[in-house]
């Protein structure tokens, strides 16, 4: 079932109310996976409006829009993906907004007998062959992933065993299907039910990695604006919030969760 869920990731998200001249396009990172169908749910129950969101990498949907892919909102895992874009002029003036701040995790499937309290340095046990991650070059949490390993000194030793995800979400498929012994994943996927069920994890210290600021804009291409703009201020609102924190994310300005 969790393989399921996080594959599900890769795929266009559909809700069930309103027609579909009232949908809210969304490009989300695949961090947000599990906390966005919540989110989208009571957003949807609240207005009737309907939400279509996509999950993947923050740096390919960068490279979409740039090429003008009809999404409405971009909530990227690097907010300078974002900024670009409005720089380039192709978002609303005024809307981008810094919704979170990521976090990174071990983490080994149910059955694995690794002591994941030895943190970092448990990526040199000899029995690990495989390690996954998002890919660098596109994913935010894959290059967070990497500094940690380099500020542990252990990237050196084990990047011959990194295989990479396209995404986070599919990095953490990789370990709970058995493609990978390990993996350094997202919080916010460690902490969704599924995922607990399915395996544990340790987090990795925060000053071990640069901050993952997240942040989202509406695009200037927006067929809805209005809608655009009330379904982030919906993300922005307590209820928004309140999730945002319970699957682990540090909101810009306030506390750690």
């Amino acid at each position: 079932m969790i393989r399921v869920m996080i594959a599900l990731c890769l795929f266009v998200i559909t809700g069930v109310n309103g027609a579909v001249a009232e949908d809210i396009t969304i490009a989300a990172a695949s961090d947000l996976n599990f906390v966005f169908r919540e989110l989208v749910t009571e957003y949807e129950k609240s207005t009737g409006d309907r939400v279509r969101l996509s999950l993947g990498s923050s740096g390919n949907f960068y490279a979409q829009i740039q090429n003008g892919a009809p999404f409405d909102i971009y909530f990227s895992a690097d907010i300078a993906y974002p900024r670009k874009l409005e720089e380039a002029g192709l978002t609303v003036p005024g809307s981008l907004y810094p919704y979170a701040i990521g976090r990174i995790v071990l983490w080994a499937g149910k059955d694995s007998r690794l002591d994941l309290s030895k943190g970092l340095d448990v990526l040199l046990e000899p029995t690990i062959k495989k390690i996954a991650i998002a890919n660098p070059k596109h994913a935010p949490y894959g290059r967070a992933a990497v500094a940690a390993m380099e500020h542990a000194q252990v990237y050196d030793r084990v990047k011959d065993k990194l295989v990479l995800g396209e995404n986070i979400s599919q990095a953490a498929q990789f370990i709970e299907s058995g493609a990978a012994d390990v993996g350094i994943i997202a919080l916010s996927l460690a902490l969704a039910p599924p995922m607990q069920a399915a395996g544990h994890y340790w987090e990795i210290p925060a000053d071990a990695y640069p901050p993952i600021e997240q942040g989202a804009v509406i695009l200037k291409s927006a067929k809805n604006q209005e809608r655009a703009k009330a379904f982030l201020s919906f993300v922005q609102g307590a209820e928004g919030q309140a999730m945002m924190k319970r699957y682990g994310f540090t909101i810009p300005g306030g506390a750690k969760p």
